[in-house]
């Protein structure tokens, strides 16, 4: 997005022409080659916790649909730029105004005329279907004129902020657009598809046949239960000069099973559609074409731009035109301070909302952490406990060591005395039994004998005493 907000002037007249919730429509033009555009100002939104203004997300992705059109009944991007507050989509610049209004003015319509409208919003619709783009909001407000100073005017398709481009094999819900046009799904939260728009088409060719509203109730959720029940008729007062093609078309568009539903390819391909004249009934066709009353439509586009009670009606549309405007824009000031009540409403909620939430989980974190640090309390007492009873293990071992390194030292000196003292006797009788084999002679038998059994008993005695004493002193 550049920043050539310079190139740019207002309008001399300085005239809105269109306003939004967060979005506003000026005319401008462009001081390079004079020509004129419609200024889109959409303001952003400044903060993620913020609902006012238009997420960065959906800013781009209206102008990467727009960017991606170019078709004689779609309105065209020119440029794109934005400034501190606001995103700026220069657009080509419809000054025809909305095709209901346009109809309105008209004293009668024939079915003619309306099913050329009604092939307009198709060829429209089907460029951005064989796209994969689903507008998602088609309602009057949207279908404009691109120069009413002709027969059959030019439509244009406006407004691309609901606009999505649907992807194979990945699930998309919302819930949004304006509640007399939304398709089921949309109200029951199903996931959606290019079948939506669809739906729209059907509403809008009932209203500019009959001027009434197919599903429309005194509440909104009236309305959406209506939707729901797909509750419609073709009501004789409104349809008594509509031909029976036409009821085909809108049975086919308004059918709750989206397989069901035509698509776009196939409305371009209806009867109604293709037709030229053939609509009427044989007795008719020789005389001039049905002519379809615009009283009702004009009553109907009253009561959307104004907020007069439904059953005021005028003789004169010119005349108070101005009026309603004046009033609509009164209204409109009113419900943006209405819904910026509401918005502030809503914040101050969700923040005590988010407020207690936070305290309990709080609460919750500080009952956890003191139950932790009285188990840690616990668990280090219980290990102070088990160290001072293993210092005091180990000093006891330790003395208990020392005692027995004093008593093994004192058995090794015990034993070395008794070894030498036993070296020593063994050194004398030794000495004694050579003297005595000196005395006796080497070759008497008996003194050998007498020798080798006194050998034997002394070393059996020997053993003994030094068994006995070794185990003695052991016991010590």
């Amino acid at each position: 997005m550049n920043c050539g907000e310079a190139q740019y002037l207002p309008h001399l007249s300085h005239r809105l022409m269109a306003s939004g919730q967060f979005a506003i429509v000026k005319k401008c033009r462009e001081k390079s080659t004079g020509l004129e555009y419609a200024a889109k100002f959409i303001k952003k939104r400044q903060s993620r916790a913020s609902r006012r203004g238009v997420s960065r997300e959906e800013i781009e992705r209206e102008v990467s649909i727009l960017r991606q059109v170019l078709h004689p009944n779609v309105i065209t991007l020119h440029d794109v730029f934005e400034n501190r507050t606001d995103v700026v989509l220069i657009l080509e610049l419809v000054s025809g105004g909305e095709l209901f209004d346009f109809l309105a003015q008209k004293e009668s319509l024939s079915e003619e005329e309306a099913t050329s409208f009604i092939k307009q919003i198709l060829d429209g619709v089907n460029y951005l279907h064989a796209k994969k783009i689903a507008h998602f909001d088609l309602k009057p407000e949207n279908i404009m004129l691109l120069d009413k100073n002709i027969p059959i005017p030019h439509i244009k398709l406006i407004d691309f902020g609901l606009a999505h481009e649907i992807e194979d094999g990945v699930e998309f819900k919302n819930i949004f657009g304006t509640p007399e046009f939304v398709a089921p799904e949309i109200v029951n939260y199903e996931p959606l598809g290019l079948e939506a728009d669809m739906w729209s088409i059907g509403v809008i060719t009932y209203i500019l046949l009959s001027g009434a509203s197919p599903f429309l109730g005194d509440t909104k959720q009236e309305t959406l239960a209506n939707i729901t029940a797909v509750s419609y008729d073709f009501d004789e007062e409104f349809f008594s000069q509509t031909s029976e093609l036409a009821k085909d078309f809108i049975r086919k568009l308004l059918v709750k099973e989206t397989r069901k539903r035509l698509t776009i390819q196939e409305a371009l391909r209806h009867p109604w559609i293709t037709s030229k004249g053939e609509v009427r009934a044989p007795e008719q066709r020789k005389t001039e074409p049905t002519q379809l009353k615009t009283k009702r439509l004009r009553e109907y586009t009253l009561k959307c731009h104004s907020s007069m009670p439904p059953n005021n009606t005028y003789v004169n549309f010119e005349r108070f035109a101005r009026v309603v405007e004046d009033v609509a824009w009164v209204d409109q000031g009113c419900c943006v301070l209405a819904e910026a009540h509401d918005t502030i409403q809503d914040d101050v909620e969700a923040l005590v909302s988010i407020f207690n939430e936070k305290e309990a989980w709080y609460r919750e974190e500080r009952e956890s952490i003191r139950h932790n640090l009285s188990q840690l309390r616990y668990e280090f007492r219980k290990v102070e406990s088990l160290k001072k009873l293993l210092r005091e293990d180990i000093q006891a071992t330790g003395s208990s060591l020392g005692s027995m390194t004093r008593k093994l030292d004192h058995l090794q000196m015990q034993y070395e005395a008794l070894r030498q003292e036993l070296s020593a006797d063994l050194q004398w009788i030794q000495e004694r039994v050579g003297s005595f084999q000196l005395e006796s002679g080497s070759t008497d038998g008996l003194g050998s004998m007498f020798h080798w059994d006194a050998s034997e008993s002394l070393v059996e005695l020997l053993n003994r005493l030094g068994s006995k004493e070794v185990l003695a002193s052991l016991k010590l």
